[in-house]
């Protein structure tokens, strides 16, 4: 016989109400996002709001659509992680089945208050474009390399830096780097273009448009910091302690964004995407490392990336590491055939270590997830990657219909969100005595 699910709902409130139980399940875990200029469809910021969707609201938790936290905590556990007990959705259920009531608010909790326009309150420098970009509504992905040239009175040490994006539904991913100017050589970064499509042959000519080499005469170019700003969906910087990573910030400088995708537009719109900047209070001690496997990183993937038309197909990636290492954040990656995901580290004594696991990946929440505790992964332990696609009919996020062969492809073509990639991107540092019991939580 069936084995009966134990039943929770006799531990439940008998009169749930908006005021004590259901306004602090939203605000802790909704109003983030659901919020003015946020990703949300909808507000959910007083007892209207709710109540306007609270169909929605039961229907998004109780298949556990929402709150989105694609990671599995039954796997491994990182810091921020929006999931709900049971107990609170059965709430939830229980709270419209009996009328939505508001109850006693002298019991509600005050609406949270966020700073408009960051995740993280008020930052020390925003960097806007020079002008808005123009994304024709052609239905086709867009390729961009976009300066953001910036001036402040002095060097400056810099904590993190936050990527806003304006047409949220469109920005895809970036890659940026940091370009530093020598202030006694001649330059003129401010001048010339600053949006032009990217390809990926003849980077010189194209920062020649731009104008961000010297203009002394001499062939050098400024020194670049690769990787300094970063976005996919749903992505939000992870913020370390102080004496972890950070730039050092010269008053002259670009932020270029070598690569800015922008998914197909089904109208002409424009793009305004800024970049926060938020000052360190002391010098970095221990500078990040990052590294990626799989697609475009040090590990290949096997078999080769071609997932037939009409198959389910699971592919491995691995690299062994030679040093003890201390992981601080990983971040998995996939495009729309994307089905599950998983990566642990084996140890030579034969532990595993796990990293993460995703059991239903969506494209559309890809986090940066960051470990409470730096995670310590011995020397000659070997990281393993499994990513498995699905390119069916039953995939509803399928790009094409009949399915076709989708490949990883070659420069720009792989990045296309109708291509498919397989990454699995890790932050870390070298292993030091007592890392492990170095919280990573943000203070």
């Amino acid at each position: 016989p069936k084995q009966q699910q134990p039943d929770n709902t006799s531990s439940l409130p008998d009169k749930v109400t908006f005021a004590e139980h259901i306004a602090p399940i939203i605000y802790n875990n909704c109003t983030v996002c659901h919020r003015p200029g946020e990703s949300g469809p909808f507000n959910l910021l007083t007892y209207a709001d709710v109540v306007k969707n609270a169909n929605k609201i039961k229907f998004v938790t109780a298949t556990r659509f929402m709150p989105p936290w694609p990671a599995d905590p039954g796997y491994t556990h990182f810091i921020g992680e929006r999931t709900l007990s049971q107990q609170q959705i059965d709430l939830i259920q229980k709270w419209v089945e009996q009328g939505k009531l508001l109850g006693d608010t002298g019991k509600m909790p005050a609406v949270p208050v966020f700073y408009t326009g960051s995740s993280f309150g008020k930052p020390d420098l925003v960097i806007k474009l020079q002008k808005p970009v123009f994304l024709k509504g052609n239905g086709t992905d867009n390729f961009l390399m976009i300066k953001y040239p910036y001036q402040i009175p002095r060097d400056t040490f810099v904590r993190f830096i936050e990527f806003v994006p304006h047409q949220r539904k469109l920005v895809h991913h970036v890659n940026g780097h940091l370009v530093s100017y020598n202030e006694k050589r001649k330059f003129e970064y401010f001048k010339g273009e600053s949006v032009l499509p990217d390809v990926q042959s003849n980077f010189k000519s194209f920062f020649e448009k731009m104008k961000l080499g010297y203009s002394d005469g001499n062939k050098d170019f400024p020194p670049m910091i690769p990787n300094t700003v970063y976005y996919l969906p749903g992505y939000v910087p992870p913020v370390y302690p102080n004496n972890i990573g950070g730039y050092l910030f010269k008053k002259n400088g670009v932020f270029l964004l070598k690569n800015i995708h922008y998914g197909p537009a089904t109208k002409d719109v424009y793009d305004s995407s800024y970049i926060n900047v938020f000052y360190a209070k002391s010098p970095p001690v221990r500078p990040i490392r990052e590294t990626q496997l799989g697609t475009f990183g040090i590990s290949p993937i096997e078999p080769e990336l071609i997932i037939p038309a009409n198959e389910v197909k699971t592919f491995h990636t691995q690299w062994t590491c030679n040093q003890d290492i201390s992981i601080l954040s990983v971040n998995p990656h996939m495009h729309l055939l994307g089905k599950t995901f998983l990566a642990y580290a084996l140890t030579p004594q034969g532990d595993t270590i796990r990293l993460v696991k995703i059991k239903r990946w969506d494209f559309r929440w890809q986090y940066y997830y960051t470990f409470k505790l730096m995670l310590k992964i011995p020397a000659g332990s070997t990281i393993h990657v499994y990513g498995t696609f699905d390119n069916t009919n039953k995939n509803p996020f399928n790009p094409f219909s009949p399915p076709r062969t989708i490949s990883q492809g070659q420069g720009n073509e792989s990045m296309q969100t109708t291509e498919e990639m397989f990454q699995f991107i890790f932050t870390y540092l070298p292993y030091q005595v007592g890392d492990e019991n170095i919280s990573l939580e943000r203070k």
